[in-house]
């Protein structure tokens, strides 16, 4: 996993071709890069990530982020409340519940 300017990128090795190939993970536009080494996949990555923003500054446009941060699931209303509950019993939000459980994996 590479990362630049919060970007992600994900880079895969084809054999037959010898080169290394990228794209940045998340997002609904499509950013790739390609590379012989180690050292021009990078330079790509950034290359790719820099002209994405360039391209969107040019068209007046906000650049799309990886990840917002927000996740929406759908649970069951049972587990909804047992999460609401437990949460209260211990002094936290729902949503501080849920990512201290997440970050415990």
């Amino acid at each position: 996993m590479m990362k630049y300017k919060g970007y992600l990128g994900e880079v895969s090795y084809d054999a037959n071709a010898k080169i290394f190939h990228g794209d940045v993970i998340g997002l609904k536009d499509v950013i790739t890069f390609q590379g012989t080494t180690v050292k021009e996949i990078e330079q790509a990555f950034k290359d790719s990530i820099n002209d994405y923003i360039a391209w969107c500054k040019k068209r007046g446009e906000k650049p799309e982020k990886t990840f917002s941060g927000n996740l929406r699931i759908r649970i069951s209303p049972d587990l909804h409340a047992e999460l609401s509950h437990l949460a209260v019993t211990q002094g936290l939000s729902l949503n501080s519940l849920i990512i201290d459980k997440l970050q415990k994996k």
